[in-house]
């Protein structure tokens, strides 16, 4: 299911028409839509992208090999007829030519993930050395390197470097290796840190509108705050304090939306003054509340008497 894209994004290049519509922000690039057969690896596209509530894919094939790596939000993924596995951060999924994809985001909590795309003769043997072939769902380990390896990606992408594609091409390599370093079993240590992440994640996700800042949240969860950090940053990919705010930020956006509420009040209603909450929900949705909650009124259809 393919919809039109109605948000700001980055991007570089033209834009197939493979990629979803259905989603808030993005940060895509384009390369080679149309590799060589002769040619040993090629990066064709990929990126970041926040999904809509909506977000719905459902394909019965792929004309390019692809990796998607969540890093926020919850959702379900179905590959090559198998068992629906669930979404959440951390999670890796590959598919490729031939493998059916379905693929939902939680409309309480929209997916936030990077994506590649790539073809050559050595993708597949590529995929394989990783222990990762095409319709595979796989959990990882720590996630920052990942995390850093597609910004890193994305960055020489929309450079627009002479040399880009071969660029891209090598970076391509290394994401692959540093998933499957993040794949390796985990040591007792790891495993508590992942369950104090785990701990604390659904802490936030259940009182993020109580929450004020890092302080509060480690003294509810009886976690060093410095501990707290380093535990999100490996798992999450960023520091705890952005995750509460970007949780109560699409709480806002929902006021906003659907209850037609003023900014000034949802404001009130965080705790914030309008000026603090509008810089926050500047970085966290692109623009300002004010621009936001006009686009979307907006776009809502007017209602007619018969």
């Amino acid at each position: 299911m393919i919809r039109p894209f109605s948000s700001s994004a980055t991007v570089a290049g033209a834009e197939p028409e493979f990629l979803s519509r259905q989603v808030t922000a993005a940060r895509r690039f384009y390369l080679d839509l149309r590799p060589s057969p002769d040619r040993p690896l090629a990066v064709v596209c990929g990126g970041w992208e926040e999904c809509a509530p909506d977000y719905e894919i459902d394909r019965d094939s792929f004309p390019y090999f692809s990796i998607e790596f969540v890093t926020r939000g919850r959702g379900e993924v179905t590959l090559d007829g198998g068992r629906p596995r669930a979404l959440e951060p951390g999670a890796l999924f590959v598919y490729g030519p031939g493998v059916a994809q379905r693929i939902r985001s939680r409309a309480d909590a929209p997916l936030g993930k990077y994506f590649v795309d790539f073809a050559g003769a050595r993708a597949r043997r590529l995929l394989a050395d990783a222990g990762l072939a095409p319709g595979a769902v796989v959990a990882l380990g720590p996630t920052g390197e990942v995390r850093d390896a597609f910004e890193l990606l994305i960055r020489l992408a929309l450079d627009g470097d002479a040399r880009a594609e071969d660029a891209c091409a090598l970076q391509l390599e290394l994401l692959v290796f540093l998933v499957a370093r993040a794949l390796r079993p985990d040591s007792p240590a790891e495993r508590r840190a992942r369950a104090t992440f785990e701990r604390v994640r659904r802490h936030i996700d259940a009182e993020f509108l109580s929450l004020r800042g890092l302080t509060e949240v480690a003294a509810a969860c009886h976690v060093n705050a410095s501990h707290l950090c380093r535990v999100f940053r490996r798992f999450q990919g960023e520091q705890p304090f952005r995750y509460l705010q970007r949780q109560r930020m699409r709480w806002a956006a929902g006021r906003l939306d659907g209850d037609g509420k003023l900014v000034r009040e949802v404001a009130d209603e965080l705790g914030m003054d309008p000026f603090q909450f509008s810089r926050v929900f500047k970085r966290v949705h692109g623009v300002p509340p004010s621009v936001f909650a006009r686009r979307h009124s907006a776009a809502k259809p007017a209602n007619r008497s018969a």
